[in-house]
């Protein structure tokens, strides 16, 4: 490519940077209307010094039509839990969803696993999304196994596991219902 021809490109995309640079700066800001009315997203490792690879992942959503009412929410959220090659995993259906700021308690019944007894269960997790520094609480925290198949719906415990460090990417969309 010859000087001329590569000064030319070179004009062009300075004009289309300038050009798109200006169109983007008299852009209005995001419609609220539009924005679901919650969700909790992303995937983490949790910290163990005995080594257990845990991980949590989460799509979860209430969808802005539904603002009213976080039992409408949508989505799967999954864990796993190993340390030795033993362990299980799970995987559950969105039956609530409440958040508020930057934390988030979602419920949801146990769809598949490979657990004995766990199908058919709610259970109940909560997300503080600190950026890289997230937390999680679970609430088969203070009961047996997974905890009571009548657990109420969008019930979790305090967020007191801590992802392991450069893992932790949960977004927590935060719900503003109209009081």
């Amino acid at each position: 490519m010859n000087r001329r021809t590569r000064t030319a490109l070179l004009g062009s995309a300075l004009l289309l940077t300038v050009a798109a640079a200006a169109g983007s700066a008299g852009a209005s800001a995001p419609d609220e209307s539009r924005r679901e009315a919650a969700a909790v997203t992303g995937k983490a490792k949790l910290y163990r010094s005995a080594g257990d690879d845990i991980t949590f992942s989460f799509d979860a959503h209430l969808a802005a039509k539904d603002k009213a009412d976080p039992m409408k929410a949508t989505g799967t959220f999954e864990w796993s839990h190993y340390l030795n090659g033993e362990g299980a995993w799970a995987k559950a259906r969105v039956d609530c969803l409440v958040t508020g700021g930057k934390v988030a308690v979602v419920s949801g019944v146990v769809t598949a696993t490979d657990l004995p007894g766990a199908k058919g269960t709610r259970v109940g997790i909560t997300v503080h999304d600190l950026g890289r520094h997230d937390r999680l609480g679970y609430s088969w925290a203070t009961t047996e196994g997974l905890g009571p198949k009548d657990l109420p719906k969008c019930v979790g415990s305090a967020p007191f596991e801590k992802v392991r460090k450069g893992t932790g990417d949960f977004t927590v969309v935060p719900w503003r219902p109209d009081f």
